[in-house]
């Protein structure tokens, strides 16, 4: 009896519980599905906005014109005016969604009041959407006052304040990793300290401009940071399931969501205006899920040819070359193309800066330069990659060419994963 017990139970251990199996494998299922489920809430929130803000653009286009918030599409023959500064329905959709969401993240820690609730990532959380709030609202006043480049400057480091506090008191981390090439003069790691506030505060500010410089013709403002959002969403997923790129995909899915609404409306011929409103939205949307992600220098890396175009037209935004009040391109009605628009102005009035700057673009061929010797004047093609395209490639219509940019832009995006990869472990130990 004792042998044919002790055989039993050495039997009963070898195979296993299947109830034990069956539990866990439930546990981990219910386990993933409270890990994703405010993801999917997210991602169908994401939708909900998509649909929301087509209906309401539509409803809302008339009480615009009403308002007088309007322009004229100097892209089409017929010189319609259309309702202007639409971006605040998508920023409007957006926070309201976002508000809604808020506590879903965090159902959990309040279904379980014994676990301890994360304050540092509800800071952060609501910290983001303050600043893109300000952000919504700064823009909006910007296209009811029109206001001046100077201020343009100062509203985006006002917004990012609360960004920038957040960052000192959850996670003041200021040290960045040294490249392997120059390492042997600065080491490893170094610590910015405050500088890297002032590297977080500029970003801000030039990720809310660069959208508004590089723009002006239909569905280039939202096409280029669709192509920017699809690209932080992947890059998300890839790093995955990294709390700080989970957060990222709460912030950038519904963005995403009423960007794809308005750029419906707004691609060529546009039936709306984006206004600087959606410009300063979405900027300040990538720099809240740079700085909050911890991933600043890859969005850096996805805004390079809006790197590039401001770098282009630097001597006209710092006025060693003459710069007009608009540099969009010029419309040819009898054609319906758009060719480069040009600045005029008198050679005396550069000073040595703006003409070695003016010679190097003439020699080069990164601008059309004429100078007319009888009166000394000198035309020249306004600095932005729009006229650029242009003056290589001749008249285009206004389609092709926000095409023609936007397919560059998502050309670079795709050797920025290269980049930002492959090629990364030759500068760092690891990716």
């Amino acid at each position: 009896m004792d042998a044919s017990s002790n055989t039993d139970d050495g039997d009963a251990k070898d195979v296993p519980d299947i109830r034990l199996l069956a539990t866990a494998a439930g546990s981990s299922v219910v386990s993933d599905y409270y890990h994703y489920a405010p993801l999917i809430a997210n991602a169908i929130i994401s939708m909900i906005c998509c649909i929301s803000t087509t209906k309401l653009i539509t409803n809302f286009s008339q009480p615009f014109l009403k308002a007088g918030l309007c322009g004229v599409n100097m892209g089409t023959p017929d010189k319609v005016k259309i309702p202007e500064s639409m971006g605040v329905i998508c920023g409007a959709v957006y926070l309201c969604a976002m508000f809604l969401f808020i506590p879903i993240p965090f159902l959990d820690y309040f279904l379980q009041p014994l676990t301890q609730f994360p304050h540092s990532e509800f800071v952060c959380f609501i910290a983001a959407l303050l600043s893109i709030c300000c952000m919504v609202f700064l823009g909006f006043a910007d296209d009811v006052l029109d206001l001046r480049w100077r201020h343009k400057l100062l509203l985006p480091t006002i917004a990012s304040l609360p960004l920038l506090m957040v960052y000192f008191v959850t996670f003041n981390l200021t040290s960045v990793v040294v490249p392997i090439p120059l390492r042997i003069f600065f080491g490893p790691v170094v610590n910015l300290h405050i500088f890297y506030y002032v590297y977080m505060g500029m970003m801000a500010v030039f990720c809310t401009n660069s959208i508004n410089i590089l723009a002006g013709l239909n569905g280039l403002e939202v096409g280029q940071s669709v192509v920017l959002a699809i690209a932080v969403v992947i890059f998300n997923i890839v790093e995955s399931p990294n709390p700080r790129h989970i957060f990222s995909l709460y912030i950038m899915l519904p963005f995403l969501g009423v960007s794809l609404a308005l750029l419906r409306h707004n691609w060529y011929p546009a039936r709306v205006f984006v206004g600087d409103t959606y410009c300063y939205f979405a900027g300040m949307t990538f720099a809240v899920v740079g700085i909050l992600g911890h991933f600043s220098k890859t969005v850096l890396l996805f805004f390079l040819p809006q790197i590039i175009n401001f770098i282009y037209g630097t001597p006209q935004l710092f006025r060693f070359i003459h710069c007009p009040r608009h540099r969009l391109p010029s419309y040819q009605a009898a054609t319906n193309l758009r060719s480069p628009s040009y600045a005029k102005f008198k050679y005396s009035e550069l000073g040595i800066v703006g003409r070695i700057i003016l010679r190097i673009l003439s020699v080069l061929h990164l601008a059309d330069v004429t100078v007319e010797k009888a009166n000394e004047m000198v035309v020249c093609s306004n600095l932005t990659v729009m006229n650029l395209f242009l003056f290589w490639f001749g008249s285009m219509s206004e389609r092709s060419l926000t095409c023609l940019v936007l397919g560059l832009q998502s050309l670079w995006i795709a050797i920025a994963f290269m980049v930002r990869y492959p090629l990364a472990l030759i500068f760092y130990d690891s990716h």
